[in-house]
């Protein structure tokens, strides 16, 4: 008997699990619908583009192509003309340890002047990144930049918080490495719902800083 109501327990906390992963991905993705863009011709222009980091290096030394394509979609965007700003939101959590910088020298050897990068030392998580554009940077109106889940969820977030957001989409990234991204976003996008609910706030603010 005591096995059966654990086997049962057990049944119904995977069920739960499984409905929370597949409701949290439907809503992300359909917040999304109509904000996301391929293409830089028929993307809406925006005063600052939030190029979300990533690590540029992988652990075998090779360049990580997750922050290759997102530098290169950044460039495409500022060269268009449909930004005029970029702000550069990532981790700097540890010594040696710096995406923004990373992103910084590397759009400047692209050909976007250093006036018209700002870093955000403290994009710890994607919340973070979205709370701060608008909390320091002062923004309500940005366009996203990452991959398409990324960029889903990051749109998501910045509905919850009141930012008028748009993404343009990095391309994407095969093989073994993204279907293991592929699987932790599904866990991510669960873990936004958890956020919101307990009310999480980025584990830094700070002054505010003037884009202009």
């Amino acid at each position: 008997m005591k096995r059966k109501k654990v086997a049962v327990l057990f049944l119904i906390s995977c069920l739960l699990i499984i409905t929370s992963i597949y409701v949290s991905n439907k809503v992300i993705i359909n917040n999304a619908e109509g904000k996301l863009f391929y293409n830089i011709e028929n993307i809406p222009k925006n005063k600052v583009g939030l190029l979300l980091g990533t690590v540029k290096y992988l652990s075998d030394g090779r360049v990580n192509l997750y922050y290759q394509f997102r530098l290169d979609a950044a460039v495409e965007l500022y060269k268009a003309k449909r930004i005029d700003f970029i702000v550069v939101s990532g981790d700097n959590g540890s010594k040696g340890y710096d995406e923004p910088t990373d992103f910084k020298k590397d759009l400047i050897t692209a050909g976007v002047p250093e006036d018209k990068i700002f870093l955000d030392y403290a994009g710890f998580r994607t919340l973070d990144s979205v709370v701060r554009v608008k909390e320091i940077f002062g923004q309500t109106s940005v366009t996203i930049i990452s991959q398409q889940f990324h960029n889903e969820r990051a749109l998501y977030l910045a509905n919850h918080y009141y930012i008028k957001a748009i993404g343009f989409n990095a391309k994407g990234v095969s093989g073994k490495k993204a279907i293991k991204v592929q699987l932790r976003e599904y866990l991510a996008r669960v873990k936004v719902f958890v956020d919101i609910l307990f009310n999480i706030k980025p584990k830094f603010l700070g002054k505010p800083v003037e884009i202009k």
